[in-house]
């Protein structure tokens, strides 16, 4: 029996639009057809793990038949109700195990890939590079969606510094599968994108930004309050696997919590200025901006004075930072 070679492409989508909501599959349906179109002659597999029962991806099975789609049970991180985020991180290392191409690529629902995306993947991931992080743009022009896109990745809006980074998202990277492999123990059960780059550099690996590699955040629907709620848990959750990290520093960062808002503000701030292609909008969302930074904050204090994320209800049986 002859067996085929793997595809040179793997990419796995998390699906994170349920932080504050239950699971579906809006989102997810924009981030395939996407995938599906791209202009690219390599092969690729496009694998959705996902939780469980979850609402829409019985007709996406039936619409989108070379997607992989993998249900993952038995979670350990899953709390069954919104409020947290933790799962996304168990869903992304779930969905890494089963890839099969020599280079994996994570991107997130909320994610809407370039046409020429996944070519640029391949053309960004030079040989010394372990892994490359894209470019991140605003794909909603709305006040709300532009304040939630600042607070999120205003460092990976165009221009970006082609070549060696000290950061890169996990909304938007390719690692070089044997990359991966070598540090396999590091996200076999959650994957954290700190923690994966880090350990990658440690061993003298390279990552790096490519700015070609283009990806657009397509939030749909988004609300005030979601986004006041989304800020809390995703900034409790840093605090929490932070305070994990480095236990010695949690009554530190806790102190220091209240000076976030005007620190972050200030940073975004000076990057909006500099790169100048967005400062209108930045300037028209800034209220909006200052607002979800002081809801961050509060998550980060929450989670440094009681060290564990926010979860509500009992841990589902069946079931980063930026």
């Amino acid at each position: 029996m002859v067996e085929t070679a793997g595809p040179a492409l793997s990419v796995v989508v998390a699906i994170v639009s349920d932080t504050t909501g239950r699971p579906d599959t809006r989102h997810l349906e924009l981030c395939l057809a996407a995938l599906i179109r791209q202009k690219a002659a390599a092969t690729m597999e496009i694998i959705v793990p996902h939780l469980p029962g979850m609402t829409g991806i019985a007709a996406l099975v039936e619409e989108y038949p070379t997607v992989r789609f993998v249900e993952v049970e038995g979670m350990r991180t899953y709390t069954g109700r919104s409020g947290s985020r933790e799962h996304h991180d168990e869903l992304r290392a779930r969905g890494l195990a089963v890839a099969r191409g020599s280079i994996i690529a994570l991107i997130e629902d909320h994610g809407i890939p370039a046409p020429n995306w996944s070519a640029n993947v391949h053309a960004g991931l030079s040989p010394r590079f372990a892994a490359v992080g894209g470019a991140i743009e605003n794909g909603i022009d709305r006040p709300l969606n532009w304040a939630v896109y600042f607070c999120d990745f205003i460092r990976y809006q165009n221009p970006v510094q082609a070549g060696d980074s000290a950061f890169a998202s996990d909304a938007n990277i390719a690692y070089r599968r044997a990359a991966l492999e070598s540090i396999r123990p590091v996200w076999q059960d959650a994957f954290h994108e700190p923690s994966v780059n880090e350990a990658l550099r440690s061993r003298g690996e390279v990552v790096a930004l490519a700015p070609d590699m283009v990806l657009y955040q397509h939030r749909q629907g988004l609300r005030f309050g979601s986004a006041l709620r989304e800020r809390f848990v995703w900034g409790r959750s840093y605090a929490a696997l932070r305070g994990r990290l480095a236990p010695q520093r949690r009554v530190l960062w806790a102190l220091f919590s209240p000076a976030l808002p005007a620190l972050l503000l200030a940073r975004m701030t000076a990057i909006a200025w500099k790169k100048r292609r967005t400062l209108a909008p930045y300037l028209k969302a800034l209220p909006l901006t200052s607002m979800l930074l002081v809801s961050w904050a509060l998550g980060e204090l929450a989670g440094y004075v009681t060290a564990r994320p926010a979860r509500r209800g009992r841990a589902a049986t069946g079931g980063s930072a930026r």
